[in-house]
């Protein structure tokens, strides 16, 4: 089983990249959060793997951190989750955000993910909670209002009715600037030009 992959990023596909190691290159499915984050074509790259073993195929899943697959893993743990679906509930939210929210028994903000409905939300944080637990804990060094900045950010530009996917993405953008203690001040203004390309 493999755990753990280096190489050279020989492609980014829609969904997946290919990944040269050891002469052979290795086709991994990534959520869009992971395939915005990785370097250009050409470039090393280090990827956290969960093998999944199918009877008609074995597909490598990569992560760029333990807790994404951890929370990949649990997902897939639900009864009727595979790993197509969660791989689109984590290109619809950050790993640490979507703990939070499951956690909190956050059903807004987990119904603001595609494909998550009120029913699936429910599911989500009654199956999940215990064990996203450590993770929705504040990160070492992190202010303790980021995660109100950054849900204060997220109404700011739905309330100027932008959507779902593009929020997210401003959000994901600005998540750095508020562990460094930004404030909606300083975030709303970037956020703005990042949505307004």
């Amino acid at each position: 089983m493999i755990a753990w992959l280096e190489g050279r990023l020989l492609r980014k596909l829609a969904d997946a990249v290919v990944v040269e190691a050891g002469g052979v290159g290795y086709r991994v499915f990534v959520t869009s959060q992971v395939l915005e984050k990785l370097p250009p074509e050409g470039s090393r790259v280090e990827l956290e793997i969960h093998t999944h073993v199918r009877e008609d195929a074995i597909q490598l899943f990569g992560f760029l951190d333990g807790e994404e697959r951890e929370t990949f893993e649990a997902l897939i743990g639900m009864s009727g989750f595979g790993p197509r679906a969660a791989v689109a509930v984590l290109s619809g939210v950050d790993a640490r955000e979507f703990a939070r929210a499951v956690c909190s028994g956050d059903l807004v903000r987990l119904c603001m993910i595609p494909g998550v409905g009120k029913k699936k939300a429910e599911r989500m944080v009654l199956d999940l909670k215990e064990k996203l637990m450590p993770m929705a804990q504040p990160q070492h060094g992190e202010p303790e209002g980021a995660v109100a900045n950054l849900e204060d950010l997220r109404s700011a530009l739905k309330n100027l009715g932008f959507k779902g996917p593009e929020v997210e993405k401003a959000v994901g953008a600005l998540r750095e600037k508020v562990v460094q203690g930004a404030g909606l001040d300083v975030l709303l203004p970037e956020a703005l030009k990042l949505v307004r390309g």
